[in-house]
């Protein structure tokens, strides 16, 4: 378990943290999205004891990371995927790590055959792709088995093949009850991958909860109709409050209302439908609703522009 209690870190008068408080519980995956410069490395640091908090305090598994006696088997963490020495082999690298702590040469080989980086082992940290650093790095973070990971960005660089990995294994650790805590940019994975979500924008938290409970509470659910008498329909579910649009002739787009009640609607009135279909928005629609205001770097040249700059 992962808890902050009104965490901030400033550097000078900006605070990259203001007064962040959350817990992140096992046995589940919690994914941390933001827009860049809101304050999740920041916050990930201060996590994992990198960097001292202005104010506030965080704890992992009831203590602060430096308090632990044998802090790799509390938490692994991926924060940089070159945090290795190029010189060496993935091997030693995974050995010296496992050195410090007692961990047997056993689980050295585990970490390296569950992270697909057998065939590689034995070469300079130096020369890996991306891909390869990023695996390096996911086996020191499961070195010493731990019943926390923090993971900063762990598919970057991944094929699909290794993205899709990643999604299972951190679902793997949680079903055994371990805190996840990661972090992404690709939407369309996190939506598949995460459980808990928190937000941060500008050093605070903007929301926070199951993923579609997050959704739910920034987009309306919009429900689609196809029917011969979408006319008729439109003006009965009017009536019921719904808000009515259409794009195509027999189609309709409606919000607030249910699709439970658009067909006892029709039911009721006899009115033939050929699709009705609630249609959710996505977490990447969600998560530009709610940093609308909170991106730092924002670029404003549009494809236009671009055109006349050529």
């Amino acid at each position: 378990m992962i808890e902050a209690h009104d965490l901030t870190k400033r550097y000078g008068p900006k605070a990259a943290v203001d007064g962040i408080s959350f817990t992140v519980e096992p046995g589940s995956v919690t994914g941390f999205l933001g827009p860049n410069g809101a304050g999740k490395s920041t916050t990930m640091r201060m996590i994992m004891g990198l960097d001292r908090p202005t104010s506030g305090r965080v704890t992992v598994n009831g203590k602060p990371y430096a308090q632990h006696r044998s802090p790799l088997s509390q938490v692994g963490a991926l924060l940089d995927a070159k945090a290795a020495h190029p010189g060496r082999s993935a091997r030693s690298h995974l050995r010296t790590m496992a050195a410090t702590h007692g961990i047997s040469t056993k689980r050295v080989d585990e970490v390296i055959e569950m992270t697909g980086l057998t065939a590689v082992a034995s070469k300079r940290v130096g020369g890996f792709s991306l891909g390869m650093g990023q695996r390096l790095g996911i086996a020191a973070a499961l070195l010493g088995d731990p019943k926390t990971l923090i993971l900063d960005e762990p598919v970057n660089g991944l094929d699909p093949e290794g993205v899709k990995w990643v999604r299972n294994l951190v679902r793997y650790l949680a079903g055994e009850g371990r805190t996840v805590f990661l972090s992404s940019h690709l939407m369309s994975e996190m939506a598949q991958t995460a459980d808990q979500l928190l937000v941060i924008g500008r050093g605070r938290i903007i929301a926070a909860g199951p993923v579609q409970d997050v959704i739910d509470g920034v987009t309306a659910t919009t429900v689609r109709v196809r029917s011969p008498r979408a006319t008729d329909l439109a003006a009965l579910v009017q009536d019921a409050g719904a808000v009515v649009s259409s794009t195509e002739a027999g189609t309709l787009d409606l919000r607030g209302i249910t699709a439970e009640r658009v067909g006892e609607t029709a039911a009721a009135h006899g009115i033939v439908l050929h699709e009705l279909t609630p249609q959710r928005a996505s977490l990447e629609e969600a998560y530009m609703t709610l940093t609308q205001e909170a991106v730092e770097y924002r670029s404003e040249t549009t494809p236009a522009v671009m055109e006349q700059t050529r």
